[in-house]
């Protein structure tokens, strides 16, 4: 009757669930949020893409204009020795006022070709941000998994302790051999060392964590609370769905879009340099105390150079089409890696869905079976010890199974650029 009630009670135990606190790492949410407020990486690439838009209002800018000033016969036709240097005291003075202006056009070009580049740089930085976030949520799964293995390495550490004393109880009576007691007490020390692995793969997580959210390596994190449930949106079935929001929304395949636009509008503006840009002028010309004159100018360049312009036209066509095969490749990749992690996906929810209604309540009853075997004499320990081995490896399995979704779930979101 004792060792009925120890079995019992040690089955309780066994299936008593773990809480979790608040503080950071408790959750996944809470560790996005603090990445996208303290992490370096993608706060460089806001500033770079903020300093990207800065750039499209210069580029449609006309550039700064000239003013000259010529001092014209300073000896008044050697009347005065010495030469002056002041407008009226010397024969004339011309004043020349010049702006240059690019051929109609030419600057729409250069501030669309801008606005692109800084798409660009926009797109790089939701690709940084993606990235980022696909690193916290695989590293997220995986601490879940650890910390989860070691909960339930300690819970069978524990019955295994209290199956030790019913070992110890029963030889005592003269019921089993002192031998149960002693492989106990070794599956103790394999668990044990286990434990101690476990905990070194939490160490090098918790590390890899508090380098993406920006803190201390070894800054502690909450036990996270459960892992996110997976979308029925993200399945086999749906990828053609999944691929038309991955050309919409991708942050890649966005990159590559605006490369093409800034390719097109460069190759247009190289086109436009076979015609000239111009400098415009007008010259007051003083004499005495009073402006006398006035003299308008026109000034252009001859772009006689046209071999130049045929490569640098050949170079803005070469670029076109280096940019629209980048797209294409991206988004071959893109479409395969989705494919691939849908399927592992999958994979990975038939696997959990298996182990957690087949196998796991398999070795549930097997367990409890064996312990009141064992208590009655007619299973010896090592069926016992097996059978909680085949326990700890079910409910591993389907941590396992879980975290390879998770990850899965995690690269499908990188692959749209948005969580589904």
């Amino acid at each position: 009757m004792k060792m009925r009630l120890m079995a019992c009670a040690l089955m309780g135990a066994w299936l008593l669930p773990a809480y979790a606190t608040d503080e950071l790492g408790g959750n996944l949410t809470g560790l996005l949020n603090y990445a996208r407020e303290h992490n370096p990486e993608f706060a460089a690439m806001r500033y770079e893409a903020d300093a990207a838009a800065q750039r499209v209002q210069p580029a449609a800018a006309l550039p700064d204009p000239v003013f000259r000033t010529e001092l014209m016969d300073i000896t008044n036709r050697g009347v005065d020795k010495s030469p002056s240097l002041l407008p009226s005291q010397v024969g004339s003075t011309r004043y020349t006022f010049m702006q240059n202006v690019p051929w109609f056009g030419k600057l729409d070009l250069k501030r669309e070709a801008a606005v692109a580049v800084a798409g660009q740089a926009q797109g790089r930085t939701a690709t940084t941000w993606v990235a980022l976030s696909t690193q916290i949520k695989s590293a997220y799964a995986q601490y879940y998994y650890v910390t989860s293995g070691q909960k339930i390495t300690l819970d069978l550490l524990d019955l295994v302790v209290q199956m030790e004393k019913i070992a110890q109880l029963r030889y005592a009576n003269g019921l089993a051999a002192q031998q149960d007691a002693v492989r106990a007490q070794v599956e103790q020390t394999v668990m044990k060392t286990n434990l101690v692995a476990l905990d070194n793969i939490k160490r090098q997580i918790e590390a890899r964590l508090n380098a993406l959210l920006s803190r201390q390596p070894t800054m502690p994190f909450a036990t996270p609370q459960g892992l996110r449930s997976i979308p029925a949106a993200a399945s086999l079935e749906k990828y053609t769905v999944l691929e038309n929001r991955i050309r919409e929304h991708n942050p890649d395949l966005f990159v590559d879009e605006a490369g093409i636009g800034a390719a097109e509008k460069n190759r247009d503006l190289a086109y436009k340099n076979r015609y000239p840009d111009f400098t415009l002028g007008i010259s007051p010309t003083q004499s005495g105390a009073a402006v006398r004159e006035w003299g308008l100018m026109v000034e252009l360049n001859i772009p006689l150079q046209q071999d130049t312009r045929r490569s640098q036209e050949r170079e803005s066509e070469a670029m076109l089409a280096a940019a629209k095969a980048r797209k294409e490749a991206t988004a071959n990749r893109i479409l395969s890696a989705l494919a691939e992690n849908l399927a592992g996906l999958d994979a990975a929810q038939r696997t959990e869905l298996l182990i957690s209604n087949g196998l796991l309540p398999q070795a549930n009853v097997t367990l409890e079976s064996a312990l009141t075997g064992y208590q009655t004499g007619r299973v010896d320990f090592a069926t016992l010890l097996d059978a909680a081995r085949q326990i700890l490896n079910a409910k591993l399995e389907v941590l396992k199974a879980q975290t390879d979704a998770q990850i899965r779930l995690a690269e499908i979101e990188r692959l749209l650029g948005e969580d589904l």
